[in-house]
């Protein structure tokens, strides 16, 4: 048995008013295009307003200025270490990096660095800047307690406050993309008491810049995924 088509009705909506219309099956296909043309241009509506241009040109200027800061704490790390760290063997350079001092390192209990990665499903935007903010404050302590044991402090007193502004420029990303702000807490401050000696504020030295090198080599690969990401977001 033959089924008839039976004609399709409309709905559709102009200047306020609601206009019923029925249309043969030959119609179908037409209609349904405009259906498919109207159903995106409304998820173009809805990001839009999600998004505001305004609010995403401000998260991207401000991703822009952390990767400079970024580009600053990295060209200076190896004067700092030049001005701090005189122990031969004791270099940023791998090739000129000849002590293993991993038993230094666990004997003074100095904090690795949290992961940073790309962005994906399992390593959301909000981990990635909690993580960020959780190692920049690591590493604001940890220098914060260097200084007061070197004998020439101010370019370790310099990159500190370098990481104090980067620190406060994450945060406002945090605002601007409306992430939790929540982050682990890790106390160094017992750092102090077990640098006993002037080999130990040089190996505390050396480990913790050639560390926070490695973890600003992270984050400005973050920043950089982030600004992708918001760019295309927005596009």
């Amino acid at each position: 048995m033959r089924i008839k088509s039976l004609p399709v009705a409309v709905i559709s909506i102009q200047k306020g008013k609601t206009i019923l219309r029925t249309h043969s099956p030959t119609s179908r296909p037409k209609i349904m295009n405009r259906f498919i043309l109207f159903a995106l241009q409304l998820s173009l509506v809805c990001v839009t307003r999600a998004a505001p241009v305004g609010q995403m040109s401000e998260l991207a200027r401000a991703v822009e200025e952390a990767q400079s800061l970024v580009k600053k704490v990295l060209g200076d790390i190896p004067a700092v270490h030049g001005s701090s760290v005189n122990t031969q063997g004791m270099s940023l350079d791998p090739a000129g990096d000849t002590m293993n001092l991993e038993y230094m390192v666990t004997m003074l209990d100095i904090p690795s660095s949290p992961k940073l990665k790309a962005l994906s499903a399992d390593f959301t935007l909000e981990t990635c800047l909690s993580r960020m903010s959780e190692g920049l404050r690591l590493y604001s302590g940890l220098l914060q307690v260097l200084v007061g044991r070197l004998a020439s402090p101010q370019k370790l007193t310099e990159l500190h406050a370098d990481l104090k502004d980067l620190q406060a420029q994450v945060h406002k990303i945090q605002e601007l993309s409306r992430v939790s702000m929540l982050e682990a807490q890790t106390d160094v401050s017992g750092l102090s008491s077990r640098l006993t000696g002037d080999y130990e504020v040089q190996v505390a030295t050396h480990v913790t810049l050639a560390h926070l090198r490695s973890f600003s080599q992270d984050a400005f690969r973050s920043l950089r995924n982030i600004g992708q990401t918001s760019s295309s977001s927005s596009s």
